[in-house]
């Protein structure tokens, strides 16, 4: 008889799964919150903040959540047989599973006790889905070879600042801990006999209206072209980061850092800044250089001269500013040249606007000032007198969000630009510089006169110019020793996202 062959079985080849992925889903869960939302009529209030329609997986959950929170938001009892009805009179019932499928989902839960947490996971899981898809959408791009490079890391910052922002939920916090932390910044600035309970500015008749520079305050600084916006900003942080040796960021837009350096070297050795330039100092202006420059060197000031600066970028880099450097204070140099590149607008107030309360989440989420300046519009140069030259709020420019945003508005205002010498109080009005306190949202508004020494870039008190040159590593040391509160940097950057 023939040998019968036999055959092997071929060994079935195992699966590999690695590239094969689900979404992050937990649709189990979701129809758990959905039969919890139509048993306990007070569930909805728990998961509305947490919970909208696309973060359900399943598109019959997305219709049938859509339902419950129209109900909700018309105030109808919401229950197995009004969700059915809704979804009858919406024309979604037999999508979503007929009547039978709504009272399937009522069947797996009793109680909504845990639906807080079940929301939390459902939230988690669609967040992740999100971040896969903005994933997958930033790698299609970048394998693009006609995508710009520098383009695609914009729209990306943007799209992900957008999408933290649809998806960031802010907690409530009982009064008690608050009022413990007002209490020890009460006692704080009652120990001080300066009074200043924030960054000081070094201008006296300034700290003593506004305490000083307040953590999470944005703080405009605006004015007309040649007013010395920029002068009055670098003497701040010549004050700030010299004087009081406190860690500072300077953004400028405007110019590169080697001339914001030079006109920081004008401001502390008192040297024209056109000296600076070409070089021809005399002897005693020599000697100046170098016994004051040693004020700036090893000084806590850190610029950034990124041109068009984005928004996020801005984000990224203040953020690790405040984390490795202990910086206590940004400025920027100017607002209206900063972008919001990445995201879509349908005018360029609507960006200055998304800029404006950009800056004001950023000095919230950091909780330090930021200082940034900001132009005026012409309406100033077209009005006449006294008054009339003087800045208003309406003047800021290209967009009134500016204004909503800030917690304060200075003006930064030299009548003598105008060929006027002499305010209503009848002060002689040569050489000073009024800075304008226009909007306070903590306390009160008023002006400061200032001396302004121009070919110096420099602001100073009335009476610190009084006192001379030759004195100013007095003046220096005396500020130094002041007793000023400073607030202690971030013990970690677990408050920092991302």
């Amino acid at each position: 008889m023939p040998e019968k062959k036999t055959t092997r079985r071929r060994t079935p080849a195992p699966i590999d799964n690695s590239y094969g992925h689900l979404p992050p889903q937990a649709v189990d869960m979701e129809q758990v919150v959905l039969g919890a939302l139509m048993v306990d009529k007070d569930a909805f209030a728990v998961v509305s903040e947490l919970l909208r329609p696309e973060t359900f997986y399943d598109p019959r959950h997305q219709k049938i959540y859509q339902a419950i929170q129209n109900m909700n938001m018309s105030e109808k009892p919401v229950d197995l047989l009004t969700v059915t009805e809704e979804l009858r009179h919406e024309g979604n019932l037999d999508e979503v599973g007929g009547a039978p499928y709504i009272m399937e989902l009522t069947d797996k839960v009793a109680s909504s006790a845990n639906i807080e947490y079940h929301a939390h996971i459902l939230a988690q899981k669609f967040m992740a889905r999100q971040l896969i898809h903005f994933a997958s959408e930033v790698e299609t791009d970048a394998f693009d070879p006609q995508v710009d490079v520098d383009e695609l890391m914009q729209h990306a910052e943007g799209a992900l600042f957008e999408l933290s922002q649809k998806n960031m939920r802010q907690e409530y916090t009982q009064i008690d801990p608050v009022i413990k932390e007002a209490t020890r910044i009460l006692q704080a600035a009652a120990s001080n006999t300066g009074g200043l309970t924030g960054i000081p500015s070094g201008f006296t008749g300034l700290d003593d209206i506004t305490s000083g520079w307040q953590a999470s305050d944005l703080v405009i600084i605006a004015g007309r072209p040649a007013m010395g916006k920029t002068s009055f900003a670098l003497s701040i942080a010549k004050n700030i980061a010299v004087d009081y040796q406190v860690p500072i960021a300077f953004f400028s837009l405007e110019m590169n850092n080697v001339q914001l350096v030079n006109r920081l070297i004008s401001n502390v050795c008192e040297i024209p800044g056109s000296k600076i330039l070409n070089g021809q100092l005399d002897s005693e202006e020599w000697k100046r250089f170098d016994s004051k420059l040693r004020l700036l060197t090893g000084a806590p000031i850190y610029v950034d001269d990124t041109p068009a600066l984005s928004v996020f970028e801005l984000r990224t880099k203040a953020r690790r500013l405040v984390r490795e450097k202990g910086v206590k204070v940004i400025m920027i140099d100017y607002l209206q040249l900063m972008n919001a590149n990445g995201m879509r607008f349908s005018s360029r107030q609507e960006e200055v606007s998304t800029i404006s309360r950009s800056l004001k989440g950023l000095a919230k989420e950091l909780n330090i000032p930021i200082l940034a300046l900001s132009q005026l519009s012409r309406n100033v140069e077209n009005r006449e007198g006294l008054e009339g030259k003087r800045p208003q709020l309406s003047d800021l420019r290209e967009s009134g969000a500016i204004e909503q945003d800030a917690d304060m508005v200075l003006f930064v205002h030299r009548p003598e630009y105008y060929h006027i010498y002499e305010d209503s109080k009848g002060n002689d009005l040569h050489g000073m510089a009024q800075i304008i306190i226009a909007k306070h949202r903590k306390g009160a508004t008023g002006d400061v006169l200032l001396n302004f020494a121009g070919q110096f870039t420099r602001f100073q008190n009335p009476e610190d110019a009084a006192i001379g040159p030759s004195n100013e590593g007095e003046i220096v040391g005396s500020a130094m020793n002041r007793d000023i509160p400073i607030p202690p940097p971030p013990s970690d950057d677990s408050h920092l996202p991302f």
